[in-house]
């Protein structure tokens, strides 16, 4: 996911990792749903740190694994909630079990979709459960772009792209963008 425009001090954090390029709309990695991560183990651990610096080099709030190719269901965020709360985590085999509350509509961007941002819908409220790099059991709630970011990390693992979620004049536009741009 692509962040909102907000200047940030020290993003990088602690995170050893190498930069992976970022897979684009078109490759066929993104279309395909994620399988669950079953070893947890330095490769893993690997895996996500290179997102962390990943998603840093972008200047993006979240990561899934999909997005640097490798077809598990993993994802990174760092971003704000309604509040300005920083929220900086991962999430393993996530599942979103809740996207509630009143549907807000704002701009959405994606490093997979770079240099575009659509009006997408998306609830106000999102709860996922998972695990953690060492399988403990998470459970990660958000409000406002915090719950924007888990729900579109949550859709590229089962092989969406935040353009899915739009309808009428919003996803007419967007196909026209993404067609005309190169």
């Amino acid at each position: 996911m692509s962040k909102r425009t907000v200047t940030r001090t020290d993003r990088r954090g602690d995170h050893p990792g190498t930069a992976r390029p970022i897979r684009l709309l078109g490759d066929p990695v993104l279309r395909t749903e994620c399988d669950p991560v079953r070893t947890f183990d330095a490769s893993l651990a690997r895996l996500i740190d290179d997102m962390f610096v990943t998603m840093y080099e972008q200047d993006g709030a979240g990561v899934a694994a999909n997005q640097v190719g490798v077809p598990l269901r993993a994802f990174v965020y760092d971003c704000n909630d309604d509040r300005g709360r920083r929220h900086v985590g991962h999430v393993i085999n996530p599942v979103l079990v809740t996207a509630d509350g009143e549907t807000l509509v704002e701009r959405e961007g994606c490093l997979s979709v770079p240099g575009m941002n659509f009006a997408t819908p998306r609830s106000a409220h999102a709860v996922v459960e998972g695990v953690d790099i060492k399988g403990k059991p998470v459970r990660v709630e958000g409000t406002g772009y915090f719950a924007r970011c888990l729900q579109h990390e949550c859709g590229h693992l089962d092989g969406h792209v935040y353009i899915d979620v739009l309808s009428g004049e919003a996803r007419r536009e967007a196909m026209r963008a993404i067609r005309r741009h190169p």
